[in-house]
């Protein structure tokens, strides 16, 4: 039996995205594994620059979570870098579409994501499940390695470049060193008093699960999304 041109077209489909979507998860997941060797090479820098100047419960350290999740501790923050297993395709307003990469070619839009996050070191130490982590950063890779970056303070390619560096160890120094340097100077406020005025005899009560009070930078307070 023949195949119906829609049979072919839906073919075509299957072959040519799972191809490219294939292509950019292997780029994202080289780069988030080089991404992995450059904190360690920067945990083991710092820690040897900070020997015998702290105080030695003061912790930085390299952890490796697994394929798609490494963490990096300095002192009381912890950065979890997690690359997203699946690919994507950007909003029709969104600035890539204007970018004469894109524009030459649409399948330079495809991109595989690793998440920068911000948390309290405490807050996974005592397991203190309800406290807020923030998004600091994203770094966008595609099939080709090209890369650009959103989030607070990074200085990397940003998305209106998009198309004119691939990433690499350089790029992905000064995107760590971006995201240590904004979660460093992104200290804890004092939460909102109406948050706290009210507490049940149970939370007290079982005050050892650390998770009934909840803990954020920005409990309470606005973290705008935009960039600074």
């Amino acid at each position: 039996m023949e195949p119906t041109p829609l049979r072919s077209e839906i073919l075509d489909a299957i072959i040519r995205k799972s191809t490219l979507k294939q292509q950019v998860f292997d780029s994202t997941f080289a780069a988030f594994n080089e991404l992995k060797e450059t904190l360690l090479e920067m945990a083991s820098e710092l820690d040897d620059e900070l020997d015998g100047k702290l105080d030695r419960r003061v912790r930085l350290e390299y952890r490796d979570r697994g394929k798609f999740e490494a963490q990096m501790q300095i002192a009381s923050d912890l950065l979890i870098f997690q690359m997203h297993t699946d690919v994507f395709e950007f909003p029709r307003g969104h600035a890539v579409w204007q970018t004469p990469y894109v524009k030459a070619d649409r399948n330079n839009s495809y991109c595989g994501i690793v998440n920068i996050y911000n948390f309290l070191s405490d807050s996974l130490r005592f397991n203190r499940n309800a406290d807020e982590g923030y998004l600091i950063g994203r770094i966008f890779i595609n099939r080709e390695r090209c890369y650009f970056v959103e989030g607070k303070r990074q200085c990397g390619v940003r998305a209106e470049r998009f198309g004119s560096a691939e990433i690499g160890h350089d790029r992905l120094r000064e995107i760590l060193e971006s995201a240590i340097g904004y979660a460093l100077d992104f200290d804890l406020l004092v939460p909102s008093y109406d948050l706290n005025k009210r507490v049940t005899v149970d939370q007290f009560n079982t005050k050892l699960d650390n998770s009934k009070f909840v803990t954020g930078k920005r409990l309470g307070y606005e973290f705008e999304t935009d960039d600074i």
